[in-house]
């Protein structure tokens, strides 16, 4: 899913640039940018969508999962325990419990998807500092929305010339 277009950077901050893009995009579903780099981003989010479209139910029934978490006090800080060592000594370790879990699992295909979209998407945080999946976000909201979708998944809007360069500015946003 390279780009064609050079758009006058090295290969490294080009493709900085339309990672960015891209993850703007995805993230908060419209984005203001020239119109030639809009049309790269138009053509990698397009294909990035169809292959979320294509994988979107391809999971395997869930599967119990054990996951070991540690053990919070009323005020939310882990519980220490002391142990001793076999040779004497002591120390403190965090006290652990176990829990059996439903959690879906991808298939093959669907986690190989997942790989792809995660090198054209960057790691995002939102107001309160939370980590957003959006890779998840692609799957679980922007792909069943498309699901009955051919493509043209995204639509453009011409704004008019930027006032420093004369470069045409468009509004770049997801159907």
């Amino acid at each position: 899913m390279p780009a064609n277009r050079k758009l006058g950077r090295p290969t490294d901050q080009r493709k900085a640039m339309l990672k960015g893009l891209v993850t703007s995009l995805i993230q908060h579903g419209r984005i203001e940018t020239t119109e030639t780099r809009a049309k790269e981003v138009r053509d990698i989010v397009e294909k990035l969508i169809t292959i979320a479209v294509k994988e979107c139910d391809n999971f395997t029934a869930s599967r119990n999962v054990t996951v070991s978490a540690p053990v919070l006090d009323s005020k939310g800080r882990k519980i220490l325990k002391t142990v001793t060592s076999k040779n004497g000594k002591k120390y403190e370790v965090v006290e652990r419990e176990t829990k059996t879990e439903l959690k879906t699992v991808d298939a093959p295909s669907r986690l190989a998807a997942r790989r792809l979209i995660m090198n054209w998407v960057y790691r995002v945080k939102d107001e309160k500092g939370k980590t957003i999946s959006l890779t998840n976000k692609l799957f679980d909201e922007i792909a069943p929305k498309y699901k009955d979708r051919k493509g043209g998944y995204t639509r453009t809007y011409k704004i008019g010339a930027r006032r420093g360069d004369g470069a045409d500015i468009v509004v770049l946003e997801l159907v």
